[in-house]
């Protein structure tokens, strides 16, 4: 578990690739601290476990589905990434639960300033658009944000000077895929509303019908 409060940007030293994984090494500092194979790190927002420390970089391996789902499969020597440690119990949580699990992608379609803050705007896969909310919490390679806005296609967040000066946001531009994790409590929320009771099949209540789901997107 995270908090998508990214704790240093980190640089790929080495990528190697098979027919369905990868394996991935990472300089850092800040994110080996107290670290050991076998722990988790957030990179990009995609938890990956720690298989190898090296002199300042730690190596970890991502499956099919992790490279399906993710933009880690574009990464190459010299890339900027996003870093972060598993969450410990008693450390304050600043962001939001962040699982390191990716959703999707979503795609950057434009920036413009707002006062000190910066607004991006991403495209979303349309199965994914419910599950986000306004004013609610999104992690977009790995980075807690808020979501200042719906859009047709997909959302926009809004960056305060901070998070764009410590984070890989910066480097972003018009047509990038970044890493997409939902809301836990929406995710869970649709798929019970899914398989909530309908009128034939009563439980404590008559349920939600196929057109009320539909008016929410589900």
């Amino acid at each position: 578990m995270f908090t998508g409060l990214i704790e240093e940007i980190g640089t790929v030293r080495g990528m190697v690739t098979g027919g369905d994984s990868a394996r991935i090494e990472v300089e850092s500092r800040v994110a080996l601290r107290g670290t050991a194979c076998g722990d988790s790190i957030a990179v990009n927002g995609a938890c990956l476990t720690v298989t190898r420390l090296g002199a300042g970089s730690f190596t970890a391996d991502a499956a099919r589905e992790t490279l399906a789902r993710t933009n880690l499969g574009t990464l190459a020597p010299g890339k900027a990434v996003n870093l972060e440690r598993a969450l410990r119990l008693g450390d304050r949580l600043g962001g939001h639960l962040v699982s390191g699990h990716v959703d999707g992608t979503a795609i950057l379609r434009a920036v413009e300033r707002d006062g000190i803050a910066r607004l991006f705007r991403f495209d979303c896969p349309a199965e994914l658009l419910p599950l986000v909310a306004e004013k609610g919490s999104v992690a977009l390679d790995g980075i807690s944000l808020t979501v200042a806005a719906l859009a047709p296609e997909g959302f926009i967040v809004s960056a305060v000077p901070h998070a764009v000066a410590h984070t890989t946001l910066l480097a972003l531009r018009e047509g990038d895929e970044v890493n997409l994790e939902c809301d836990q409590i929406a995710k869970y929320l649709a798929r019970l509303a899914r398989f909530a009771p309908g009128p034939e099949r009563p439980c404590g209540g008559r349920g939600l019908t196929e057109e009320t789901l539909a008016r929410f997107g589900f």
